[in-house]
């Protein structure tokens, strides 16, 4: 993974414990340690992106994140925030996953998620013109992932794990890989348009029942 400002930009300045799901090689979280000091776990499954990712960051867990995350290993750990940036699509239950990662946020903890839209413009072409489903390596379409989202699916997500969303923003492409015509993107964006231009949507949210 390489550089995310979008996520940056959404983390409290006052966090001092980070939690970052699927955080693979550790580029993101020392990217944070960076910006804001705080110290920086991660949790990734792969053993050999999580050896590389303890160079980076102070702690990696190695395994499944959702039974890392209801397990034991994190009981004495709350977090200022968790970040999962593009990974909650790639698990076999997010509603559990996002649901057991709230219990462990500290009293200001916010959770923060970067997730693609199924609902681009690219989907629509290549399933009403092309008949065809476009598995690929990466992107909207990554062949691993398991679950896909609308920004209507994200909101019933993060409404069923107990979560009040405080910041939605969005990331606009007109193509679905990346491309320099996709700068244009956000001046496409017109009302009845941004729904199909919407790559990623970013999340911050935090338990409902806690005030901002």
């Amino acid at each position: 993974m390489g550089q995310r400002p979008d996520i940056e930009k959404l983390i409290p300045p006052e966090a001092k414990l980070i939690l970052d799901v699927g955080c693979s090689t550790g580029n993101l979280g020392a990217a944070v340690k960076a910006k804001t000091g705080a110290q920086v776990f991660g949790i990734e499954l792969s053993e050999q992106m999580a050896n590389e990712a303890s160079h980076r960051i102070d702690k990696v867990f190695t395994g499944d994140a959702t039974e890392v995350i209801r397990g034991g290993e994190l009981s004495r750990h709350y977090f200022d925030a968790i970040i999962f940036a593009d990974a909650l699509e790639h698990f076999i239950d997010p509603w559990i996953t996002l649901s057991a990662a709230a219990t462990h946020l500290s009293p200001r903890g916010v959770i923060i998620a970067s997730i693609p839209n199924i609902r681009h413009i690219d989907t629509i072409y290549n399933l009403a013109v092309r008949g065809y489903w476009p598995y690929r390596d990466r992107g909207i379409h990554d062949r691993t992932h398991l679950r896909f989202f609308t920004k209507k699916n994200i909101e019933d997500l993060f409404e069923q794990a107990g979560l009040s969303i405080d910041v939605i923003a969005t990331n606009y492409r007109i193509l679905e890989a990346p491309h320099k015509i996709n700068r244009f993107a956000r001046f496409l964006a017109l009302p009845g348009l941004r729904p199909f231009l919407a790559f990623q949507y970013l999340i911050r949210a935090r338990p409902a029942k806690r005030s901002i």
